[in-house]
């Protein structure tokens, strides 16, 4: 352990004040992830709206996305993460609402918001860490960054067992959801302990000048983001609906699987604080095909318990598998979002990272489209699961491509300095 700390004690107060902000924006994004769905469902809602409804929330993020890209590059982003840090616990609460009341309008737009305030913290969180971290920190802060999501998790899960040991009659999913929007205020006192920060406009190169991309260089810009583009697809088919997987197919309730899910995050956050480490010894052609392949292995695996779930060990096996996927394919993250940045160079830094940004959030709207047409025609989850397994298997491949080209790249610009 003390050697995964000394990886991130140097990592800039100011960045660092930042992440901690992300994270309790984490705490509500994950909440929201694991407990709508099952909330939507209580009120009544199918589960065809359900994956309905959820789109909404990546569709606010797919049209801000590129737009709100361009826009940052020459800009101040503290203002932005003060806006997230207020607004999405706002239009949380105001979800919560729309389900309660069937204000379906309400619910429609508020998802829309919400995921539209996400993205203040979400696009430019990497940006905002390349342009302030010392180059020698930038691959800790980055990695820190996004085991947010696990602590985030760690937290929320803990929290939402111990709420429904304690009365889950009082604890129940509306106030659950509500009472972690609240709880995602708390990332605004990080906020304003930067209120001093003077924080740099223009973004530092990645490569310290080793590589330089053309302004907008899309070649290159599409290039990187193909292996994204796949991923993000698959992911869309299942991640939004794995709470309803265990619930439908294994039975858990909002406890049970808040339990699960917080180990899950555990495991998350330590893969993601592992991954400077793995980085230096196994670089990136190693690390990100290795890791993301037992990934796709395991939710494969996880996906066939559907067809024997009558039988008792199945949970077992899906609890193991889910537990086994979530920190793998996770902690590829950090790496595949560095490996993109250098290979397309700082002139693209911005406007890729806006990209990746709308690829995920369109990717998910088109794959919560795709699953409720499927469960309409009465497609069981595990298939569905094995088709995002099957694009996630694409998507490695292609990531792995994209690294013998970039260290072909790399290899030239050495020998010619």
């Amino acid at each position: 352990m003390i050697p995964l700390i000394k990886e991130y004690r140097n990592i800039e107060q100011n960045v660092l004040n930042v992440i901690f902000s992300e994270f309790f924006i984490q705490i509500v994004n994950v909440t929201f992830m694991n407990i709508l769905p099952l909330y939507m469902s209580r009120e009544g809602f199918s589960d065809e709206d359900i994956a309905l409804f959820i789109t909404f929330r990546f569709l606010g993020v797919f049209i801000l996305a590129v737009p709100f890209g361009k826009k940052i590059k020459k800009r101040k982003l503290m203002p932005l993460f003060l806006i997230s840090n207020i607004f999405v616990p706002m239009f949380g609460i105001l979800i919560v609402l729309g389900v309660a009341y069937k204000l379906k309008v309400v619910l429609i737009i508020s998802l829309l918001c919400w995921g539209a305030a996400f993205t203040f913290m979400q696009i430019p969180i990497s940006p905002f860490i390349l342009r302030n971290c010392a180059l020698k920190n930038q691959t800790s802060a980055i990695s820190l960054s996004y085991s947010t999501w696990g602590f985030g998790g760690i937290l929320s899960g803990l929290i939402i067992f111990l709420l429904d040991l304690f009365n889950d009659k009082i604890f129940n999913e509306k106030n659950i959801l509500i009472l972690f929007s609240l709880l995602g205020l708390l990332g605004l006192f990080f906020i304003f302990k930067n209120k001093k920060f003077e924080e740099k406009i223009l973004a530092v190169d990645f490569l310290e000048t080793k590589y330089e991309t053309p302004k907008n260089n899309w070649n290159i810009i599409l290039k990187a983001l193909i292996p994204t583009l796949i991923i993000a697809v698959g992911a869309g088919l299942t991640i939004p609906f794995l709470s309803l997987f265990f619930e439908k197919v294994h039975e858990l309730n909002k406890g049970q699987f808040s339990v699960l899910s917080s180990i899950a995050a555990l495991l998350v956050a330590y893969a993601a604080m592992l991954v400077p480490t793995i980085k230096k010894k196994y670089g990136y052609q190693k690390a990100i095909p290795t890791t993301q392949s037992i990934a796709v292995v395991s939710l494969a695996v996880l996906a066939s318990t559907q067809y024997y779930n009558q039988y008792s060990f199945a949970v077992i096996i899906a609890a193991i598998f889910y537990l086994l996927r979530q920190p793998l394919m996770n902690m590829a993250g950090p790496m595949t979002t560095e490996l993109v940045l250098n290979y397309v160079g700082s002139n693209n830094q911005e406007i890729t990272s806006a990209l990746t940004s709308a690829i995920w959030s369109g990717s998910w709207v088109f794959s919560g489209l795709m699953v409720k047409l499927l469960l309409s025609y009465k497609v069981h989850f595990a298939n569905i699961f094995l088709i995002t397994s099957a694009l996630y298997a694409f998507g490695v491949m292609m990531y792995y491509f994209l690294i013998l080209d970039y260290n072909k790249r790399e290899k030239i610009i050495n020998e010619t300095l």
